[in-house]
Order: structure tokens, then C-alpha cells, then sequence
């Protein structure tokens, strides 16, 4: 079982992105939107020339998803708890 560490420095980063930005909004809506859009974007590579789909790099965009929202609820635990 291989993950690709890219994929999920990548997605980490855009998911981080996309959770303070709607911090606000729904946060079942946006993991929602987070995992889709991370299965999606994976998906098009069956379709997209010279490249080629892999369950590393999907799995690895869904990790970098799971990984941003521990520690985007990690970092609100601290906050709450006025640690920071």
C-alpha cells in the first residue's frame, strides 16, 4: 500500500485553502466537495492523454483531504480551549 507523498502535499495544501475559506459554511458540504472533487480530478486522468490513473494518487488525494481536516478540527480544539 503505497501513497503518493505528493498527491498528498498537494491536496493537504488545497484542502487547508478551502476550509479556511468557508470555515463558515456546512463542513459535511465541504468535505463532500473536498473528497469529490479529489476522486474527480483522478478520474480524468483515464481520459486525459499520456497520462494514466492510479489508486496511489487517489488514495494520496484523499489522505491530504482526511490529513487538512484533522488539523484544521485540531487547531479549532485548541482555539476552544483557548491555547492559542
Amino acid at each position: 500500500f503505497i501513497v503518493s507523498s505528493n498527491h498528498v502535499y498537494a491536496f493537504f495544501v488545497l484542502s487547508l485553502l478551502g476550509f479556511i475559506n468557508y470555515y463558515k459554511t456546512n463542513k459535511i458540504l465541504i468535505i463532500a466537495y473536498l473528497l469529490l472533487i479529489s476522486i474527480f480530478l483522478e478520474v480524468l486522468h483515464i481520459m486525459i492523454p499520456n497520462r494514466s490513473f492510479q489508486f496511489s494518487d487517489l488514495f494520496g488525494n484523499m489522505i491530504g483531504v482526511l490529513l487538512a481536516l484533522l488539523a484544521v478540527n485540531f487547531l479549532n480544539y485548541l482555539k476552544k480551549n483557548e491555547y492559542i
